[in-house]
């Protein structure tokens, strides 16, 4: 249900349970924190996608109420995701809610295909967030607006996303790949150092 592919320092991680539209189980969860973790020593480039038309629907909800809502590895994922030293890209095919959220979030870029949302519907489930997720949302678009989705169940839309801050750029699905590799080039041709510095550097 997690498929690798790798192209030299280029990894794409694709989540890839379409017919459940890509929700998350513990297994899919301990397979990309596992991925990531390796990334840091050999990867200069980590894309995350999806197949299908649905990024993820976060949690499989069948898995959650059994305690998957509560456990440490969506913070070992999202971790491993947000200090990877080279450049991370969520290259969301399409919509993604809740604990999903964490691991595009953690990215350091988001890159929707036109017609995705974005939504975490903690609040109505009943769900605590993922411990950091509330500070990256607010960080990349404002307290009002993390409250907004969190507390208010706001569905972004893809126009919203962009305008606020949550997606970074928008393509046409059929091109979203070639844009996220487009955007993946100077990184792949530099030299680890110096991608690794750069982005310390962007740190706040």
């Amino acid at each position: 249900m997690i498929d690798l592919t790798k192209d030299g320092k280029l990894w794409t991680v694709t989540l890839n349970r379409p017919d459940k539209a890509n929700a998350l189980t513990a297994e899919m969860l301990t397979e990309l924190a596992r991925i990531a973790e390796a990334a840091h020593d050999e990867a200069r480039v980590l894309i995350l996608t999806g197949a299908g038309k649905v990024f993820s629907a976060g949690a499989d909800l069948e898995a959650a109420r059994a305690g998957l809502a509560t456990s440490a590895v969506w913070e070992r994922l999202s971790s491993a995701i947000a200090t990877f030293p080279g450049l991370s890209i969520a290259a969301l095919n399409g919509t993604v809610a809740g604990g999903a959220m964490g691991m595009v979030l953690a990215c350091d870029l988001r890159i929707a295909a036109n017609g995705a949302k974005a939504f975490y519907p903690v609040m109505k489930l009943g769900f605590l967030p993922q411990p950091s997720d509330p500070k990256r949302l607010t960080q990349l678009m404002g307290p009002a607006r993390a409250k907004l989705i969190l507390m208010g169940g706001h569905k972004v839309t893809t126009d919203e996303a962009l305008s606020w801050g949550l997606f970074d750029q928008v393509a046409e699905p059929d091109a979203l790949m070639a844009r996220t590799l487009d955007l993946a080039a100077d990184t792949l041709a530099a030299d680890y150092v110096h991608a690794a510095t750069i982005k310390g550097m962007c740190r706040v």
